[in-house]
């Protein structure tokens, strides 16, 4: 095993982990803001990609196509919602009912054709894998970091004003909240769909960092995103007071995530196996607090 090699692959993995390190907050959004356990996220991260791709085959400007992306994940967030909050689904069925549909719609997106291709020296894309290890603005690495601090930046004021304390609220405690006169329902909706347009952002950034936007390009991307806010909140959970701290903990636990993926790849691990290996990365840190909470129960009863 060449260590060199390691090396040469470390900033793709931490261009991947830091654009997957936005969907991954808005995973945290839901899975820690609201506390709902939504399942949209598997479909919408393939729906903003293919929104973003076709709209820029068609010859449309590439911050428009972007918007757009953005929009279609909101729209999968309200989905969900109303199937929740209206026809009193469970969040969780209300996510996969939502993640079946956009299977169909983001086949009929992109032509029900199963990928669809875009190539750098063609169209005006923000990132680039082409671009990994160049030293200047085009970096993914550099790119992704700027929007990720403009998606943080923009979430620390909303959760801070009256309507984002209402969705905190209501994720903290949903029957205080309607007796204060929260209308938690609305609540709901708006963080699902907050939550959704920043993983077809990610979507979005993803199909351009690759090349192409894949109809199963977001299958499994939910366990992707807990393993980043579990990562974040075992290791940085009492480091992190602060809101936007917390969420680029989250982004930082991505990051951790990709390399952790990189390095075992290194060591010779089938890549058939990544799946096998992400569910039990996200197992064993779910385990840690448990844990360290059984050591400190034993030594107390010692």
């Amino acid at each position: 095993m060449n260590i060199f090699s390691l090396l040469n692959a470390l900033p793709g993995a931490v261009a991947q982990g830091l654009i997957w390190g936005i969907m991954a907050i808005g995973v945290y959004i839901t899975y820690k803001v609201l506390d709902l356990a939504d399942l949209t996220v598997d479909g919408t991260m393939a729906t903003g990609g293919a929104v973003c791709v076709m709209l820029m085959l068609n010859g449309v400007n590439v911050w428009l196509a972007l918007l757009c992306a953005v929009l279609a994940g909101m729209l999968a967030g309200l989905m969900t919602g109303v199937f929740h909050t209206a026809m009193g689904i469970p969040p969780i069925l209300s996510g996969i009912l939502t993640q079946l549909s956009l299977y169909s719609i983001n086949l009929a997106i992109m032509g029900f054709k199963a990928n669809q291709g875009i190539n750098v020296t063609k169209y005006a894309l923000i990132v680039s894998q082409r671009n990994v290890r160049v030293i200047n603005l085009s970096n993914p690495i550099f790119t992704s970091l700027i929007v990720l601090i403009l998606v943080i930046a923009v979430l620390y004021w909303f959760f801070g004003t009256e309507l984002g304390s209402s969705l905190r609220a209501t994720g903290a405690n949903a029957a205080m909240s309607r007796a204060q006169g929260i209308n938690t329902n609305v609540c709901k909706i708006l963080g699902l769909m907050i939550s959704n347009g920043i993983v077809a952002l990610s979507s979005a950034m993803l199909s351009h960092y690759q090349g192409f936007v894949d109809v199963n390009m977001g299958r499994g991307a939910i366990v992707i995103g807990l393993a980043a806010v579990i990562i974040s909140d075992v290791i940085f959970g009492k480091l992190f007071r602060n809101f936007a701290l917390k969420l680029a903990g989250v982004a930082i636990g991505a990051v951790l995530y990709y390399i952790v993926i990189q390095v075992v790849l290194w060591l010779g691990l089938n890549t058939n196996l990544l799946k096998l290996l992400s569910a039990l990365i996200v197992a064993v840190f779910l385990a840690v607090p448990y844990w360290k909470a059984s050591v400190k129960g034993g030594r107390g009863h010692a």
